[in-house]
């Protein structure tokens, strides 16, 4: 094995999931830069490594050192200390102060850093405070480095160390070697996986209680990641043995064990879910009152559901509160409005006069906004006070443009109030006469419930939204469980109105919700276009059997639509096009286009790297977990303003909020010129680029497609192939979450 001792000069890739990096850097006896591949995860811009591996010849990139063994050390030489402490390793000192520092004190830098480091007062524009800060991120990054080495010497990935530090803090090593399940529980971003890792290299029991029970938290969690509520008892045994590698009737004792000291939650399972584990790719339960027919619930889920059915049939029932003159309503509604409603709108507005609550549903241009208006018109004659609310905020931002009055996000309609939750609860309600909720079929579970204990008995309560769109990220499929049960009045607008039939994006929606192909004519009138791959690649003579030439052409013809022909075609910026893709992975998943777009929209400049992912100064961002202490939530997008390479900090502006990042919280952040379709529920765009392969097999289903074309409100273009379009629209997937809230909702009794 041979070494090679370096200073790295710049990542060129590195996988966020693997730790697969490729780098350049100024190397001992070489004259120019060297270029080192392998799995070095977490190394930056300055670090100093001792590299064991051996030289190879790369047909396509040249001469590569292939890293075996990595050890990081602190420089030897003034340059490896300028590039090491500029690095923005170290809080306080970025790459002007690091030139002036080692300026100062040459070779004895880190000795001056470590044994005596009020001696930086010797330089050159650097104050106490500075120094301070200094001082306590060098001590931090010791332990971090601790940290580190422990893991290391265990084979187990560093990603998470500063993390676990945070958590932690000089604890840390005791906690990993006594109890590393703890990680899984304490640390967001650490799953069962990386802690079962730990805990094999330290010996631990492979058939010990924690393990086990670890195991199965992990597989509802994972579940609930998927959109169930709970898992039956038969698949939750099975996935679990499957993950531990155990015995099922060891694993059966364990959950019994759980469920006695109130874990999880069970209880039977109504037939008509015996088959939702054969839904979701599973053996389905077997019948008789057994076991098997038990639903397992993590406690917060089974709380949630159970106490939403509770809340929203008791809001209904209550007899109480604002009353409004149904006589003669439609012609006054007329009147205020100006507006000529047709019958299904009027019906929808004089139920929500009658009713204490009501859905009203419906796709693109049928008017559920203008119905909306029609629906608060009633209420304001009536003198009520009227609180409206939506998922995201621009949502909620769009429901403010629309009605004229302030929409705020259900989180802060709630008043999050980190730790402890949202100020509005059942001991401290919502004030008003009136709920107007919007875009419902985004809400999950957790969310609904929070909402529904804030709700008093004697308001009216409207969910508003689209119930053929894709259900919510989170668990749970609320708006059709509630519209499933039967047990609150529904409306659902089916006219499509003259103006909205003008737009092919529109008409095109309406034909793929029912099973019909989408007109593809193109032509310059036309807001909807269709770009066919396998088209272009006929024109080039290329052949693609396994379909990965044609992933490769969509991802280069959707980064030129997105860098040059629609900013000049509609005279809009890179900025206002958005690109959504039905699966994350792939090369042309949203993981891949997001570095092509990346550099074809925002290139050159420094930034914080976390993951493999650069993060500069006007990137587009997305939230990808709710923080309620920075009141940023999942799927929220931002716009990078600032980044401090010497604090190693990040600002994102958040609908006119400005959120800071430390770098080790930049995981819970993506870029965003590309993004799933899931995530953009709730969101719409002037124009969206939407990639549509074989490649994406496994997530083409109606309603995804549907979702992505309903986002666009100016144009659409599709780049794909008809046949994964076809097979989409064809594939109706719209069942498969195992929740019980429509069969709670339609009990007559109070078990819930």
């Amino acid at each position: 094995m041979e070494r090679l001792r370096c200073v790295v000069e710049r990542i060129t890739y590195q996988n966020a999931e693997n730790g697969y990096t490729v780098l350049r850097c100024r190397a001992k006896g070489y004259a120019d830069l060297v270029t080192a591949v392998g799995v070095m995860p977490e190394v930056h811009v300055g670090s100093v490594l001792s590299l064991g591996g051996s030289w190879r010849m790369d047909a396509k990139y040249g001469r590569q050192f292939a890293v075996d063994t990595l050890e990081e050390t602190l420089p030897a030489t003034a340059y490896g200390m300028e590039k090491y402490l500029g690095s923005g390793l170290i809080k306080g000192i970025g790459p002007r102060f690091a030139g002036r520092i080692v300026r100062t004190f040459g070779q004895d830098t880190l000795e001056v850093i470590e044994t005596a480091p009020d001696r930086l007062l010797e330089v050159p524009g650097i104050g106490r405070l500075r120094v301070e800060r200094i001082k306590k991120s060098w001590q931090e990054q010791k332990e971090i480095k601790n940290i580190m080495l422990f893991l290391q010497s265990h084979n187990v990935s560093t990603a998470h160390a500063t993390k676990i530090f945070k958590t932690y803090g000089s604890e840390s090593v005791a906690v990993v070697r006594e109890t590393p399940y703890r990680l899984a529980d304490d640390i967001w971003g650490i799953g069962f996986k990386t802690a079962d890792t730990i805990a094999e290299k330290l010996g631990f029991d492979h058939e010990k209680y924690v393990r086990l029970r670890s195991g199965l938290l992990y597989t509802l969690n994972r579940l609930s990641d998927e959109g169930h509520c709970f898992a039956a008892r038969a698949q939750l045994l099975s996935a679990g043995a499957a993950l531990l590698s155990v015995e099922e009737n060891l694993l059966s004792m364990t959950l019994d064990e759980m469920i006695r000291v109130k874990d999880v939650i069970t209880e039977d399972l109504p037939a008509p879910q015996k088959d939702f584990a054969a839904a979701s790719g599973q053996s389905a339960p077997v019948g008789g009152g057994s076991s098997a027919e038990k639903a397992i619930y993590l406690p917060p889920f089974y709380h949630a559901e159970t106490g939403a059915a509770r809340r929203l049939k008791k809001i209904a029932a209550d007899g109480g509160g604002l009353r409004v003159k149904t006589e003669g309503l439609a012609a006054r509604i007329r009147a205020k409005t100006g507006m000529d409603y047709d019958g299904t709108q009027l019906e929808a507005i004089q139920r929500a006069a009658e009713s204490k609550v009501l859905v009203l549903t419906g796709g693109p241009g049928t008017g559920k906004t203008t119905t909306t208006l029609g629906i608060i018109t009633a209420f304001r004659e009536a003198g009520a006070k009227i609180l409206l609310a939506a998922p995201t905020g621009r949502a909620a931002r769009r429901l403010s443009e629309a009605t004229g009055l302030e929409a705020k996000t259900v989180h802060r309609l709630l008043e999050v109030k980190p730790p402890e939750g949202y100020a509005r609860n059942a001991e401290n309600p919502l004030e008003g006469d009136v709920l107007i909720v919007d875009e419902c079929s985004m809400i999950d579970i957790m969310l609904f419930y929070s909402l529904l204990k804030a709700v008093p008995d004697a308001m009216r309560l409207i969910l508003v939204g689209d119930v053929d769109q894709l259900p919510s990220v989170g668990a749970g499929n609320v708006l059709r469980d509630v519209i499933d049960s039967g047990c609150v009045p529904v409306v659902r607008l089916t006219r499509i109105f003259r103006q909205a039939a003008k737009s092919r994006i529109i008409t095109n929606a309406h034909r793929i919700n029912a099973g019909l192909l989408p007109d593809l004519s193109n032509g310059r009138a036309s807001d909807f276009f269709f770009v066919d791959v396998e088209r272009q690649l006929e024109r080039d003579g290329v052949t693609d059997p396994d379909g990965a030439v044609t992933a490769q052409t969509a991802a280069r013809m959707v980064v030129e639509l997105v860098k040059t022909k629609l900013p000049r075609y509609y005279g809009v910026p890179g900025t206002e096009i958005q690109v959504l893709t039905p699966m994350q992975r792939g090369a042309a998943g949203a993981s891949s286009l997001n570095a092509l777009l990346q550099e074809a929209v925002n290139p050159g400049g420094e930034g914080l790297r976390r993951g493999g992912v650069l993060y500069r100064a006007r990137d587009r961002v997305m939230q990808i977990r709710n923080n309620y202490e920075k009141e940023v939530f999942n799927g929220d997008v931002g716009t990078v303003t600032a980044v401090d390479i010497e604090e190693r900090t990040l600002t994102a502006d958040f609908d006119g909020r400005s959120v800071s990042y430390d770098v080790s919280e930049l995981d819970e952040l993506v870029l965003a010129y590309a993004a799933t379709i899931h995530k953009s529920q709730g969101s719409e765009y002037p124009v969206v680029v939407m990639p549509l392969l074989m490649s994406h097999y496994v997530m083409l289903q109606r309603n995804l497609v549907y979702t992505g074309v309903t986002r666009a409100k100016k144009a659409l273009v599709l780049v794909g192939t008809k046949k994964a379009l076809s097979l989409a629209v064809r594939t109706v997937t719209v069942t498969g979450r195992n929740t019980l809230l429509a069969q709670r909702l339609r009990k007559t009794d109070e078990s819930y």
